[in-house]
């Protein structure tokens, strides 16, 4: 995986959020719920420097508009953004505690309503 600390400077907690109402059908449930795994690991103050550095860059990669795969490319546009999600989480996986899970599928809940956690896959 490339270092995607060099999209920490794209990552705001606006633009986070823009992205994800932008996008949140298109892109499926799996990669919004790694992008609010993340994002609440990166609002911990446990979360140490260098995780932090890894969760910005993902998430900065993924509020890009221009990245390997266009995001407006049907069914593989998101792939390359859940794939750079998906090394974060692994990378910070010991941060990811029941209540930060609890948190991102609440507010699943609230975006989506009623969702199959099937669909949330490995990451549940």
């Amino acid at each position: 995986m490339e270092d995607l600390t060099k999209y920490e400077k794209h990552y705001s907690e606006e633009s986070l959020v823009d992205k994800i109402a932008a996008v949140a059908k298109k892109a499926g449930i799996k990669v919004i719920y790694a992008a609010l795994l993340l994002y609440y690991v990166v609002k911990n103050p446990m979360t140490s420097k260098g995780d932090r550095a890894k969760i910005l860059g993902a998430l900065g990669y993924f509020i890009l508009p221009i990245d390997i795969i266009p995001d407006a490319i049907p069914v593989a546009g998101f792939t390359d953004d859940l794939a750079a999600l998906t090394w974060a989480i692994y990378c910070v996986a010991k941060n990811i505690t029941p209540e930060i899970k609890a948190q991102a599928k609440a507010k699943l809940k609230e975006w989506f309503k009623d969702f199959d956690e099937k669909e949330l896959g490995a990451l549940k």
